[in-house]
C-alpha cells in the first residue's frame, strides 16, 4: 500500500531516480504501467543491489531501468535528466542526509517525493531551509504502524511554523482521520514519557523535559 501512494505522486512519464531502491518494485511496476519513461535504481549496498538487478532483468525492463550501486544521489549522472526522485523507507534524517550531501546532483526541476519512517521534522525543516514547498502530504497506517508521505517541489524561500514542521503544513488543515489518529496514540506516547520522568531515580535533561512537554502540548491543542 505504500509502494502504491508513492507511486501515485510520481508524475506521469517522468525520469525516475528511486534511491534505495531495495528490490526495484518501485520503477519497474511504474515502467510496467507505462507511468514513466526511464528510472535509475540506485542502492548502496551490494545484496539489495543484486537484488534490484535480479527484479529488472527478469521484467526485461533492463533496457530503460539502469541499477546502480552507489552512495545516495551519486546514482544519478546529468544525462540521466532525471524529473522525479524517490527516497522510501528510511529515517527522515537519513533522507535529509541523502539530500544534503547529493545537492550538487539536484538541478532544482525534480519532485521529490519522500516517505519517511519517523524523523518527519528534522525533514520538512531541510525542505524549507533548501526552498522547497510542500505540495502534497499523506499519513497512511500499515501493519500497526504510520507512515508519511512528502512530496516537494523547489520555488524559492519558504516559510512554515515550528508547528508546521513538526506536524506538517498540509496535514494540519486536513487533519484527516489517519492523521488524528496517528497523534492521538503519539499523545498516549508524550504522557507515558512524561509519567517516567517523574518517576525516574535521576534527573531529567531540563531541555529534554521541556521539549516534550511542548509538544504534548502542541498535539493537545491540534486535537482540541
Amino acid at each position: 500500500m505504500r509502494l502504491e501512494r508513492v507511486a501515485a505522486h510520481v508524475p506521469a512519464g517522468a525520469r525516475l531516480a528511486d534511491i534505495g531502491s531495495d528490490h526495484g518494485y518501485l520503477p519497474v511496476a511504474l515502467m510496467r504501467r507505462g507511468a514513466i519513461s526511464a528510472a535509475v535504481a540506485g542502492e548502496v549496498a551490494l545484496t539489495p543491489f543484486r537484488s534490484a538487478e535480479r527484479t529488472v532483468r527478469e521484467s526485461g525492463q533492463h533496457a530503460r531501468i539502469s541499477v546502480r550501486l552507489a552512495n545516495g544521489l551519486a546514482a544519478i549522472e546529468p544525462e540521466d535528466d532525471i524529473t522525479a526522485i524517490s527516497l522510501c523507507g528510511m529515517g527522515g534524517e537519513t533522507i535529509r542526509d541523502i539530500l544534503d550531501s547529493g545537492k550538487a546532483r539536484l538541478s532544482g526541476q525534480e519532485r521529490l517525493i519522500l516517505q519517511p519512517n519517523g524523523g518527519e521534522q528534522p525533514l520538512r525543516l531541510w525542505l524549507m531551509e533548501n526552498g522547497y514547498r510542500i505540495l502534497c502530504e499523506e499519513v497512511l497506517r500499515e501493519n500497526r504502524f504510520y507512515y508519511e508521505i512528502i512530496v516537494a517541489e523547489r520555488a524559492g524561500p519558504m516559510v512554515y511554523s515550528a508547528q508546521e514542521l513538526y506536524f506538517g503544513p498540509l496535514q494540519m488543515q486536513a487533519r484527516s482521520p489517519v492523521f488524528l489518529a496517528k497523534w492521538q496514540r503519539m499523545l498516549r506516547v508524550k504522557h507515558k514519557t512524561l509519567g517516567h520522568f517523574a518517576r525516574a531515580r535521576q534527573a531529567v535533561p531540563e531541555e529534554k523535559m521541556q521539549d516534550i512537554t511542548r509538544q504534548a502540548r502542541w498535539i493537545t491543542e491540534l486535537l482540541a
